[in-house]
């Protein structure tokens, strides 16, 4: 399996670099043999880079722990669901998995594109992702293959880091990596058009799915990553914008930045700039993160450490940013309209406006980030800035964006009139209005908790009363029954209803958010046997302590009596586990969950004769967020499903 596995990366490199020179000899004698020879070597770079992960996997499910990396990342007690995890633990093994999945990503494009390679465009595109795919191979088989060998073979490995030993953490890297790699592919296609001059639409059309299903990715990878952080770290919160957080929704928003953008343009064939300029940025955004976790140059209790690969990621970056600044600034020509936006009072303005906070938040974020880096070139000391200041420059802009996130539906395209304007806003202005009152009366002072309910509220109204609209307008001119009328527009208009309930998801984390950091209750009490602490509505007695042993791990629990408003509910369990060959033990959190809040406890100490420290905290509303997520991942799913009509022949 080692040799298989480095021959077949060396193959895949070989194959990669086969393809650029294919089609380059291709293009320079304009001779389609060539062409597709190129395209079929991409094929093979697929099949090579299989080969490589199958061997890799193997290796893990045979603990062979003569290999570098499986003796770094797992052990034999470590439970086999696991083991498929270890596969990306570790940089060597990610790294291979990104360049595996871009492999595969490069044969489905060569595939569906097979009858395309007269077209000018395609010999481009395909040159374009080998170069990639070539950059993130040369990297396994130069620098860091995970198939070295050490000079003995151990007697067991170092196992999984305990934190890792999650069932999110099976689904939170991989979704996460199929989105960064996704938008390799509408990036390849942006690139090609620049080069062969053929800038028109169609780009944006052929990429459409594969920028929502990549940005679908990356918002599952998100919410993972925050459902992982929030009952395995035991810290009582799901975001907390730490660096490679960080990495993770700049590329999120500057893609929901083009997705928006890329909508326009096809409506109206304008914004050409701004969406060559922003799949660019995520392009390079999405390598950015990838650089953040393997360069060391911050500190993450998500990145590798220093790997050596920062330096390469830093490389290809400006190399990437450099030719695309020269390509747009060559073309810049070609991609300007003679169309422009016929007024500030127009949906294309609304879109526009909320890129530019999309874009902000962005910026904020990014600086926020990497402010460390700055703060030790200038004072030669590492400054860092914490949730405080993320939160006081990206509240109010979230806000303006969940404002503008409302108006959008209530404005017409091109312009919109003032009667236009009142009739639209009277409902769901009016229903805002009267649910900001009711709550201010209610007891809810604080400002931003205060205007994020009342924006919510607008959102969700404009929302339902274009759901209304639709199936209103339906029955009218087809005379079904409005029950029959509304999933059938629904339906018919996917693509457009898929992006109200991402919105209205949207609308329910804002919610989700807002009410477990505005009113979050938090306590720590040490108990003896028997002992109780209240917080909020809720009574918890100390009843009992008892450890066992349990696979890999030493188990800790205690077994906590909950009381809510005076009536006893289900007991509920807290650990502390010991892990095989872990230094620091680790604290499992025990969750009651509802949409009205979240009961939170996690045992961070155990003192003697059976004495234990209790960590509870009440998260309200936070239920809402993760149904948010829910919401923005089918909508968004809605959004691509295909309308069952057959594409003319291009």
């Amino acid at each position: 399996m080692v040799t298989l596995g480095n021959l077949s990366q060396s193959a895949a490199f070989i194959c990669s670099l086969l393809a650029m020179v294919l089609l380059l000899i291709g293009l320079m004698r304009n001779d389609l043999r060539f062409i597709e020879a190129g395209r079929r070597a991409l094929t093979g770079v697929a099949v090579f880079a299989s080969m490589a992960a199958f061997s890799l996997a193997r290796l893990f499910m045979t603990d062979n722990f003569q290999v570098e990396y499986v003796a770094s990342y797992s052990d034999r007690a470590l439970p086999i669901f696991y083991k498929a995890t270890s596969f990306w633990a570790g940089q060597k093994g990610s790294l291979l998995f990104w360049a595996w999945v871009l492999s595969i990503y490069i044969a489905m494009v060569a595939f569906n594109t097979r009858k395309e390679t007269t077209r000018k465009n395609t010999p481009y595109i395909y040159l374009v992702l080998a170069a990639i795919v070539s950059f993130f191979f040369l990297l396994l088989i130069t620098v860091s293959s995970p198939f070295d060998l050490l000079a003995y073979m151990p007697k067991d490995g170092n196992g999984l880091n305990p934190m890792l030993q999650n069932p999110g953490m099976i689904f939170h890297p991989p979704t996460l990596f199929l989105g960064y790699i996704g938008f390799t592919i509408p990036f390849a296609y942006a690139i090609a058009s620049l080069i062969s001059g053929e800038i028109d639409p169609d780009w944006l059309k052929k990429t459409r799915r594969w920028n929502i299903l990549s940005w679908i990715f990356l918002t599952i990878g998100i919410i993972l990553g925050g459902q992982w952080a929030y009952v395995e770290l035991g810290w009582g919160g799901y975001w907390a914008w730490d660096p490679v957080e960080n990495a993770s929704f700049i590329p999120w928003l500057v893609s929901t930045a083009f997705i928006h953008t890329s909508i326009i343009q096809e409506r109206r064939n304008i914004m050409k700039v701004w969406n060559m300029s922003l799949i660019v940025l995520t392009f390079l955004t999405c390598i950015f993160g990838t650089y953040l976790v393997r360069s060391g140059i911050l500190q993450s209790v998500h990145d590798f450490g220093a790997t050596g690969l920062g330096g390469y990621f830093l490389i290809f970056m400006i190399v990437v940013a450099l030719g695309s600044i020269i390509l747009i600034a060559e073309s810049y020509g070609d991609l300007r309209t003679e169309h422009s936006l016929e007024s500030l009072i127009s949906r294309e303005s609304t879109f526009l406006f909320n890129n530019v906070i999309l874009l902000a938040i962005a910026f904020s974020t990014f600086f926020g980030t990497i402010f460390p880096l700055i703060s030790e070139v200038v004072t030669g000391n590492k400054l860092t800035v914490g949730e405080p200041f993320f939160n006081m420059v990206n509240t109010p802009l979230f806000l303006l964006l969940l404002a503008i996130t409302g108006l959008c539906p209530l404005i017409s395209w091109r312009k919109s009139s003032i009667n236009n304007l009142k009739q639209n806003f009277m409902y769901p202005f009016g229903l805002a209005f009267a649910g900001g009152v009711l709550m201010f009366g209610l007891g809810i002072r604080e400002f931003y908790p205060l205007v994020a309910f009342t924006l919510s509220i607008f959102v969700s109204a404009t929302i339902v009363l274009e759901f209304i609209g639709g199936a209103r307008a339906r029955k009218k001119l087809t005379g079904e029954v409005i029950l029959l009328a509304f999933p059938k527009v629904i339906w018919k208009l996917r693509r457009r209803y898929g992006g109200y309930i991402v919105h209205f998801g949207v609308v329910l984390v804002v919610i989700g958010i807002t009410g477990s950091t505005a009113f979050k209750l938090e306590k720590e009490v040490t108990l003896q046997r028997g002992g109780t602490m209240s917080i909020g509505d809720y009574t918890l007695q100390y009843k009992d302590f008892n450890s066992f042993q349990d696979r890999n791990r030493t188990v800790y629990a205690a077994t906590i009596g909950v009381v809510k408003d005076g009536k006893a509910v289900n007991d509920m369990f807290t650990e502390r586990r010991y892990y095989i060959n872990a230094k620091q033990p680790t604290t499992e959190v025990s969750l009651r969950m509802s949409l009205k809040e979240d009961l939170y406890l996690t045992m961070p100490m155990i003192g003697k004769n059976d004495e234990i420290t209790i960590k509870a905290a009440v998260n309200p509303l936070l239920g809402w967020g993760w149904l948010g997520g829910v919401f923005m991942v089918v909508g968004g799913i809605m959004a691509i499903i295909p309308s069952g009509k057959r594409r003319k022949a291009v």
